[in-house]
């Protein structure tokens, strides 16, 4: 129980910082004029910082020609969670009221992705600072199941969205941090560029998470939201209940290190990703069960992720 108090007080500080962002909007502080910018700001500089510190300083980088399992789990589980996604939809989606082509695939989008940046990135430092590389490196090959499978599964074409990760400033911080910590003594380089780069990468989490709480707030114009319906209660099962059992059955059978095994379980412990409502909107599919999916998982995360937490110690001795 001495493990009890500070896993529930780190993800409630997680939670209010979003809900911190959600008045900000409430109050017009926080305008939807500016999201675009921040949000640019954040994923196109802060986040890069954030991986770039945190890799260069990991004292145990490991080697690259070992660095492709974080990224390989990351990508088969993302597009495991999407198929399971896909079939439930399919199958069971049209007695609960997934009853369009339109809301099947947002669901299946939406439930298949656990939030696997803002949320996890915090309590990683908190809990199991020793695999933030690992989870970074992890994210990377979730960022490529979102942009191939999952642009594939919500346009419903195959897509190249991939080709949008291989460019992108996060992807390529990870790739260039690497190969610096890979090539140089990292502890040589200048003290003013380091600080700089620790200064602007512990922006980004406070940043995603207040712009996260204020997206969300923006679908909640009324307590219908928060009606129990079929849809909310599936995605909380299948997103928080059963793929997290696949992931730890995984890991059991497969044997992972001890920070991979942290690393599964941060991600089984999490509600499902903001950033598909973007692609939900952009291709013009039904905007309203990513929201159900999101808002349910969300709510029930802030009970949910301490149970896993505090269950994986049991489970997955970490």
């Amino acid at each position: 129980m001495e493990d009890f108090w500070p896993i529930i007080g780190s993800v409630l500080g997680v939670f209010l910082v979003m809900a911190i962002g959600a008045f900000c909007r409430r109050r017009e502080w926080l305008t939807r004029e500016a999201d675009r910018s921040l949000a640019n700001l954040a994923a196109n500089i802060m986040l890069p910082a954030y991986f770039i510190s945190r890799i260069l300083e990991d004292p145990e980088l490991a080697s690259l020609t070992t660095a492709w399992a974080p990224p390989l789990f990351g990508f088969v589980a993302t597009t495991v969670g999407f198929a399971v996604g896909l079939l439930f939809a399919r199958k069971i989606g049209p007695l609960i009221g997934l009853d369009s082509d339109s809301k099947q695939r947002a669901f299946a989008l939406c439930v298949g992705i656990c939030n696997y940046g803002y949320i996890p990135l915090p309590l990683a430092e908190t809990f199991y600072p020793e695999a933030m590389l690992q989870l970074i490196l992890h994210n990377v090959g979730v960022d490529l199941a979102l942009w191939s499978v999952g642009v594939a599964i919500i346009s419903g074409v195959p897509g190249r969205g991939w080709r949008r990760v291989m460019i992108s400033p996060p992807f390529l911080a990870v790739i260039f941090a690497c190969l610096m910590k890979a090539t140089i003594d990292t502890d040589d380089l200048p003290i003013a560029m380091m600080s700089t780069v620790r200064g602007l990468g512990d922006c980004a989490i406070p940043m995603g998470l207040l712009l996260s709480g204020a997206i969300i707030v923006d679908f909640l114009g009324d307590w219908s939201w928060f009606r129990v319906s079929a849809v909310n209660v599936s995605a909380i099962v299948i997103r928080q209940l059963i793929l997290p059992l696949l992931m730890i059955l995984a890991v059991v059978g497969i044997g992972l290190t001890v920070e991979m095994r942290e690393v599964v379980l941060l991600q089984a412990a999490m509600p499902a990703a903001v950033l598909p409502i973007v692609l939900v909107r952009l291709y013009g599919r039904d905007t309203e069960t990513s929201i159900k999916v999101i808002l349910s998982t969300s709510l029930a995360g802030i009970f949910l992720i301490p149970a896993w937490l505090l269950a994986g110690r049991w489970l997955l001795g970490v």
